[in-house]
């Protein structure tokens, strides 16, 4: 067994599983064979890539996430491979090396088309005393770990007393674990937060013949969940979407319309998205919304190809197209504005009548960087600090009204009084407030690189509109 554990920074996720080698074969078949009928292929060009678990942990660090993988290869020059591509992903991992082939799939193509795939494997459960090896170090290791990933090929590295056990630890440290699953014994899961089968999947375990219907897969999923101890199943559905089920509300999400090009890696794509949302407090609705996005973008690469890091924050902002964001996806997009080196300012306000001068303090704002996110105060915030008058208008209005500035690029609403807590989250570079504060009295200034105020526009305020507005005969 060979590990190799780097220094590890923000979120970081463990993904056990069946790890293996794709690889891909492309050229022109333009004639048949004199030997047999079959094409001659003419070879063009050749690459390979993670598969498997791999490719899980592949799609988690391109989303910007520290990942850990626990899997067996073999004594062979595919292991090597495996081992350096892994080291070039910047992937950690603690690897058995067994006297077995590392299992491969390799795949001909021609004309955009699959001819023919050749797998070399050997399905072997792991020996006792490499469960052993690998539980202890899972013990050892397992608070680092933000959520654990079971991803199960059925080729024999993931046994049942391997999944029990590191359920087991990852729940006695209140770490999420995640399975994707393989064949008929999902008792092995039992203890998970959530399970993904595919509808193929599903169909196999329950032994039946179920229709891709939402009413179909709502009854199996309603008959089989109470027996599964597991808290939450998504069902993938290809072009039908998926379907989440927390053993009390089914949600139903369509599919993206796309044209679909490979659907190679596509479940992967989705198990990862999930994993990594949930790591970040995206809520688990908010999760498979997300990765159902992620997986259109997928099935449109040709063969097994990971979503990319700007493709991921790219689906983050377009769910946001009034600008509004959550704590949870602020935290991502700051972090992404921040490796761009972007400069970001923040502010904030209630906003509850937008005027000339609200918009000229903005505009002036957001001269001092790139990027400028605002705090908006819900409207309990505001009832607290202005009276049970106010706000005029409600959050959701307020924050539309903002989002249609051009110089406004996030806005996120906070409850408390303060906006301290969003504040540190953000750690702009320069904090904005308004010229009627003293520096020393801004509150988060400490997480901020600079501070500044910018002086209001006399006689312009909100006080003064509503004061007009109960004063003059309109």
């Amino acid at each position: 067994m060979k590990e190799k554990i780097n220094e590890i920074t923000d979120k970081k996720i463990c993904v056990l599983g069946d790890i293996m080698l794709d690889k891909y074969i492309y050229g022109k078949a333009s004639k048949i064979s004199p030997e047999a009928p079959i094409p001659i292929v003419l070879v063009e060009k050749q690459y390979k890539s993670l598969g498997g678990s791999a490719n899980v942990a592949s799609n988690i660090r391109n989303l910007n996430l520290q990942c850990l993988i626990i899997g067996r290869i073999g004594l062979d020059d595919d292991g090597k491979i495996v081992e350096n591509l892994l080291s070039e992903k910047g992937i950690n991992y603690k690897l058995i090396r067994d006297d077995l082939p590392t299992i491969s799939k390799t795949r001909v193509i021609s004309s955009n088309q699959q001819m023919i795939r050749l797998d070399v494997e050997k399905v072997t459960p792991l020996k006792d005393k490499q469960e052993k090896e690998i539980i202890e170090f899972f013990k050892e290791n397992c608070k680092d770990f933000d959520i654990v990933l079971i991803s199960d090929y059925a080729k024999g590295f993931c046994t049942e007393n391997l999944c029990h056990q590191i359920i087991q630890i990852s729940n006695k440290n209140d770490i999420k674990v995640i399975i994707d699953p393989k064949k008929r014994n999902w008792k092995k899961y039992e203890g998970a937060y959530l399970i993904t089968p595919n509808h193929l999947e599903l169909i196999e375990f329950t032994g039946k013949d179920i229709e891709n219907k939402d009413f179909e897969i709502e009854n199996v999923l309603s008959d089989i969940y109470k027996n599964l101890n597991i808290d939450n199943i998504i069902v993938t559905r290809a072009e039908k979407g998926m379907s989440l089920y927390d053993g009390k509300d089914f949600v139903h999400i369509p599919a993206v319309p796309i044209e679909v090009f490979d659907v190679s890696g596509a479940g992967d794509c989705v198990i990862s998205v999930i994993t990594s949302c949930l790591s970040s407090g995206y809520s688990l609705l908010d999760s498979a919304e997300i990765a159902n996005k992620a997986a259109s973008i997928v099935v449109q690469k040709a063969g097994t190809v990971p979503i990319t890091y700007e493709e991921f924050i790219n689906i983050i902002e377009k769910t946001n197209q009034s600008k509004t964001c959550t704590f949870e996806q602020i935290k991502l997009i700051v972090n992404d504005l921040k490796r761009k080196e972007k400069k970001i300012v923040f502010t904030n306000c209630c906003f509850d009548i937008l005027h000339a001068g609200h918009i000229k303090y903005l505009e002036k704002a957001k001269e001092l960087g790139d990027v400028l996110i605002i705090g908006l105060n819900s409207d309990s915030s505001v009832q607290r600090l202005k009276g049970k008058k106010r706000p005029l208008q409600n959050q959701t209005d307020r924050a539309y009204i903002l989002s249609a500035l051009e110089c406004v690029n996030y806005i996120v609403i906070f409850d408390d009084d303060t906006p301290l807590n969003l504040i540190k989250i953000v750690e702009p570079d320069i904090l904005v407030k308004g010229g009627d504060y003293n520096i020393e009295d801004i509150i988060g200034r400490e997480y901020a690189k600079q501070t500044i105020t910018i002086p209001f526009i006399d006689g312009k305020s909100t006080s003064n509109i509503i004061k007009k507005i109960q004063t003059e005969d309109l």
